[in-house]
């Protein structure tokens, strides 16, 4: 079955370890038959939720920028991958804001399939538990969604330490699998 993918890729850095990341499960993803499309949030502009509670009504979010656009494309897609630098052990930022702003259309992304991507100096898997924990809170908030995998970059520092990395491979073949 073709399906989109939607990937997600929070780093602030260009070619970054988790992007590239990213890039090998769009090439997985593609290689099996289905549509995928990666988003930088680097490239768009997100701003962060003020809680006003607008959206809570009109499901639709007064701050007008490019989330409205990600939220589209997340309701659209059968599966979205979350990609993350872990940054003092938690998730970027970016992704963070990205989560706080689906709030509008939160219900909508329901049923969907994520795998999760993350990068960290630390060479100790067990120092992103944290951040995976992040993520599946989210997903608590997603009716029917279903975290299908994880790819664990760990011990990449600088740009370009993930080429010499398993995740690699991993990544490539958790976008084939879907």
């Amino acid at each position: 079955m073709n399906k989109k993918v939607m990937v997600i890729s929070a780093t602030p850095r260009c070619g970054g370890n988790s992007d590239v990341l990213c890039d090998r499960f769009v090439e997985g993803a593609q290689d099996a038959g289905n549509t995928a499309e990666k988003i930088r949030l680097a490239d768009l502009t997100i701003t962060y939720c003020t809680g006003c509670g607008a959206c809570n009504r009109t499901h639709r979010c007064v701050r007008k920028d490019d989330m409205d656009g990600v939220l589209k494309t997340m309701v659209a897609a059968d599966v979205i991958v979350l990609a993350t630098p872990v940054y003092f052990y938690t998730m970027c930022a970016q992704l963070k804001t990205l989560i706080d702003r689906t709030v509008a259309r939160y219900t909508e992304i329901s049923g969907k399939e994520f795998y999760f991507i993350l990068t960290a100096a630390d060479s100790r898997k067990a120092s992103l538990e944290r951040t995976v924990e992040e993520f599946r809170g989210f997903l608590d908030c997603l009716e029917g969604s279903r975290e299908k995998g994880i790819v664990y970059g760990t011990g990449v520092w600088g740009i370009g330490d993930i080429h010499r990395n398993r995740a690699m491979k991993q990544a490539y073949e958790m976008g084939k699998q879907t």
